[in-house]
This record gives structure tokens, sequence and C-alpha cells, in this order.
């Protein structure tokens, strides 16, 4: 008889195989450990404090981390928010967030940190499974501004959604426009914020340079293309000699690419100036 989890689990295990879990209580830490073994024959690490999480992510290069949301030497939200802003090449890995207090407040605190899905305590083996698919198999967007690092936002704790959906926005694969709209905002947001925080403001330009020359591909649209290389390009140069960066520069390499921001978008900015 065909079984479509079995299915569902088969096509999920090679992206489960390295899994950190962070939680003081080793009760809850050897469940969800057990867990993750049954599905996916996973090698499972677990920490008790943010500090030590740090440090095994960085060893271990995780598939997928499991993190408490507050309790003992755990900030699941803190833990995420370093983790997204490290050098290390796990920093893209999914998390999902654990607790048995899940409060609105607490749910958007994970979600603006960063958090991949939300799993409310005590949960079942089709709870759990429902977050990994929703991680593994139907992934979002990745967004890399100043203010956010993670997964696209709109489609938060998908696993817990399986009605219609109701916007445009909510569609599999984001439009075209859609798309380049959301690079403009943030590479306009990144330069404005290259004296604050000049390190993740040059990282999120590198990645809409490229997000944008993507696009001017897709839409066939040369100019567009040309603009992102050549301000790829500038990235590159300027990126190896470190801050400070001249603001001003900045915005005069990218304004062939600011140009394409929809006017909507320029008249707010210009009433929030």
């Amino acid at each position: 008889m065909f079984d479509p989890e079995a299915k569902t689990i088969k096509a999920m295990t090679p992206m489960l195989q390295r899994v950190v879990v962070v939680d003081p209580q080793p009760h809850s830490a050897r469940f969800t450990g057990e867990l993750m073994r049954n599905i996916a024959h996973a090698q499972v690490w677990v920490a008790e404090s943010n500090e030590k999480a740090m440090r095994m992510v960085g060893s271990y290069d995780p598939d997928i981390v499991f993190v408490e949301m507050a309790a003992g030497e755990v900030n699941g939200a803190a833990f995420t928010r370093e983790l997204r802003r490290s050098r290390l090449k796990c920093r893209y890995a999914p998390v999902i967030m654990v607790t048995s207090q899940a409060t609105a407040a607490g749910i958007l605190s994970a979600r603006d940190a960063g958090v991949h899905e939300f799993l409310r305590k005590p949960f079942t083996m089709k709870d759990l499974l429902r977050r990994l698919e929703a991680v593994t198999l139907r992934q979002r967007d990745w967004v890399e501004a100043v203010g956010y690092i993670g997964p696209d936002r709109r489609r938060f704790n998908s696993g817990d959604y399986s009605g219609p959906l109701k916007r445009r926005s909510d569609a599999q694969v984001t439009p075209d426009a859609a798309r380049m709209a959301q690079a403009l905002k943030i590479l306009r947001s990144s330069i404005a914020a290259v004296d604050i925080d000049p390190e993740q403001a040059m990282r999120s330009m590198l990645v809409q340079a490229s997000d944008l020359q993507k696009a001017g591909m897709a839409v066939a649209d040369l100019k567009l293309t040309t603009a992102a290389i050549d301000f790829g390009r500038y990235l590159a140069e300027i990126e190896p000699k470190g801050a400070p960066y001249d603001k001003a520069q900045l915005q005069q390499r990218a304004a062939p690419l600011l140009a394409y921001m929809p006017r909507e978008d320029n008249e707010k900015a210009a009433c929030a100036a």
C-alpha cells in the first residue's frame, strides 16, 4: 500500500542528518533527539546554553537546529539572531523554536529573530513532521537585510496552516516584479545603514546585487542586469578594504538600480525623509 508519509520522510531524510538541540532540560532534549533519530537516523548533539550551542553549531555544521524559547541559560531568540549574523555556513540552517509557553509576543519575537517554525509542547510526531516538511520541502526565500536576517516572514509557521492562500504574495513562487521590488527596498535601507552596521550592510548589498542581476536576466532587462553586475563588482572591490564605506559613493553607484524602485515606494521614502 502507498504510504505518503513514508515517501515524505524519505525525501526529507538527506536534509536532516545533523541535528543540534539547544535545551537545558535533559528529558525534553532527549525526547526531541530520539524522535529525530527515529525519523532520519540523524546524529544529534545537545547544548544546554546559548554559549555552548554556538560552539557546537560551528563545529558540527547542523542541517537543522531545535532551540528552546527561554529556559535557564537558553534564549532561543538571542541564539537565532547570533547564528543568523554569524559567518558560519550553517547560519542558513532551519531553526525550529520549541516552547510550552506560547504567547503572541513570543511567536512574533521568534519570527523576527529569524526562526523558521514554532513548535508548541507537548507535540506529537505528526506535529513535528509537519514542521520538518515545511523547512525542508517547502523552503521560503531567504531575506538578507540589516534589521532582519532569515526566511521570508510572510509565511511564518507554515506547518500550522493548510487552508487556502489569501493574497497574491502567498504564491509559492514570488513573481519577478515582487522579488525585484523587495531587493530594491532592502538595498536602499542597507545603504542607509552603512554607517551604523557596515558589515551586515555590505553583506546585504552583495546579496541584493546578486538577486537583482538574476531578476534582470529573468525579465530579459539588459540595462538592469548590467547595472546589477556593475554594482556587484564595485562592492566586491571595496568590501575587502573594510569599513568605513562612502555612503554618498554607494548611493551614486546604486542609482541606476534604485531608479527601478516602484514610484509609490519612492514617494513613501520622500515623505519619510
